[in-house]
């Protein structure tokens, strides 16, 4: 058959199917303009836009045995470049959407040793301040802030009154924080 212009779509499926490669050169050359015309419409990318309408091409080539008989092949192609499309468009979006996050961290630095090394610093200075209180002021400083107990029960601990655990507790934090402030200006 020399004349597979004069040939619907249908009838070109079939002859496609059983491997006839004059079937799928007209094919190609019906649709090939029009699907290359979406897909750079879409993507706005001339290589890819070709890139994708071979892969289509290739893929029908390849399943033609697979096929059914197609009544609308310009409709399976067209959802062919559709979802390839969406595909290319996904991809490129992953793409920008990796590059922002790897943009962003970047430009973070990571200074955590350094802080938990001052933290350990201020920590044992702290202690060392702790250690230089008046006795009965570290005493209620460590049960408050180390053990966690309530002012009622250091009061009952250390058998004095809540108030005089509040006097305590409140000259100690005035103690510690004015020698604190001296060293973190």
């Amino acid at each position: 058959m020399s004349n597979y212009n004069i040939l619907n779509d249908k009838e070109l499926t079939a002859l496609l199917s059983s491997g006839d490669g004059h079937a799928f050169t007209e094919i190609y050359n019906r649709y090939w303009k029009k699907l290359f015309s979406v897909a750079t419409n879409k993507i706005n990318d001339l290589n890819e836009a070709e890139e994708i309408v071979q892969d289509i091409f290739v893929s029908l080539w390849k399943r033609r045995d697979d096929l059914c008989v197609i009544d609308t092949l310009s409709s399976y192609l067209a959802v062919s470049v559709k979802y390839r499309v969406i595909k290319i468009l996904d991809k490129r979006y992953n793409q920008q959407k990796y590059s922002d996050f790897t943009r962003g961290t970047t430009n973070i630095v990571d200074n955590s040793t350094e802080q938990w090394l001052e933290f350990e610093e201020l920590r044992g200075r702290l202690m060392e301040f702790v250690a230089d209180l008046p006795e009965k002021c570290r005493l209620a400083y460590r049960l408050s802030r180390e053990s966690g107990l309530s002012q009622k029960k250091i009061a009952v601990k250390m058998g004095i009154s809540e108030k005089t655990v509040e006097a305590h507790l409140g000259k100690a934090l005035k103690i510690l924080r004015t020698r604190l402030s001296q060293i973190l200006l």
